[in-house]
């Protein structure tokens, strides 16, 4: 992870996690707080699946960003649709809209980790290295043949 941005993805990744896991700690206690889980049994579910793909998305692994990503967009994605639909109804209020920002935040740290890392897969198969491309990359530095030159390609046995 070199660039600014794929760990501002990982913190921000990380960051969530704990607002979800402070959400479903207080939720089973009893305490009343800004959100709720949508379902607690998959919302504990889903906190683990996330912590361990977190672990492999730092890494840089593609399997476990997409198993994020999937797992995310299955239990934020039906809720946000559900709940977008109600407010095009004509039914809203603020704990609802809550609850859509924290769903739509639970959808696009995931793509953008997908993102982060698929780039990154870019980046790492089509290295650039400034310090020596200039030279090696550089069609001014070729060295030229000379028509004098011995062609035959000998070989000893």
């Amino acid at each position: 992870m070199k660039s600014l941005s794929s760990w501002l993805i990982a913190m921000l990744a990380f960051m969530f996690w704990g607002f979800r896991v402070v959400t479903t700690v207080l939720y089973s206690m009893g305490t009343e707080f800004i959100a709720e889980p949508i379902d607690i049994t998959m919302e504990v579910v889903l906190l683990f699946i996330t912590f361990i793909c977190i672990c492999f998305i730092t890494k840089r692994k593609l399997l476990p960003t997409i198993i994020y990503l999937i797992a995310h967009g299955l239990y934020y994605g039906i809720y946000l649709y559900q709940n977008v639909i109600n407010i095009i109804n004509g039914t809203g209020s603020i704990d609802l809209y809550m609850s859509l920002l924290i769903a739509l935040v639970g959808i696009i740290i995931p793509v953008f980790a997908f993102f982060d890392v698929l780039l990154d897969k870019n980046r790492t198969a089509h290295p650039v290295d400034k310090q020596t491309d200039w030279f090696y990359k550089n069609k001014e530095y070729d060295r030229k043949m000379d028509e004098r030159s011995d062609r035959n390609q000998y070989r000893t046995m």
